[in-house]
């Protein structure tokens, strides 16, 4: 040390500390939504492995979420199935608006494979929700089956 003190640069560029979302990503989702009833293939990497099934809108998720839960017979099972619902009534009651002018910070798929690179078998899902930011890759379409 030489005694000096050094002081931050007040016009220092601020770093983004969060990872980014794709954008080409949101967006395929944002025009996804336009249709409820729409939905493509897709495959994407992820931290741990490779995920692939359907995109969904979120719409499709929460019926599908809540479809699966109200299967199952258990205590609660009722009102985990109103759960997503819940939740976005809440978020939006605290921005104060409907959310639509937001680019998705998540991603909905039914359908779902998850590879974990060949150590553990394949886990099969009905629907599944991934933060866009964790999405490092991704293809339209799914895995073609091994054909030996």
């Amino acid at each position: 040390m030489n005694g000096s003190t050094e002081q931050p640069s007040q016009d220092s560029t601020p770093t983004i500390t969060e990872p980014v979302s794709d954008l080409q990503l949101q967006l395929l989702i944002r025009l996804l939504g336009e249709d409820p009833r729409s939905w493509l293939p897709i495959t994407l990497n992820v931290p741990g492995g490779v995920v692939y099934g359907d995109l969904i809108t979120r719409e499709a998720w929460k019926a599908d979420w809540a479809q699966s839960l109200r299967r199952v017979r258990s205590v609660g099972s009722d009102l985990l199935a109103r759960f997503p619902e819940t939740v976005d009534q809440a978020v939006d009651e605290l921005r104060g608006d409907d959310g639509s002018q937001h680019l998705p910070r998540w991603i909905h798929l039914r359908n779902v494979t998850v590879t974990t690179g060949g150590v553990s078998p394949d886990v099969e899902v009905p629907v599944w929700r991934g933060r866009l930011s964790d999405v490092a890759g991704w293809a339209l379409g799914r895995p073609e089956p091994d054909e030996h």
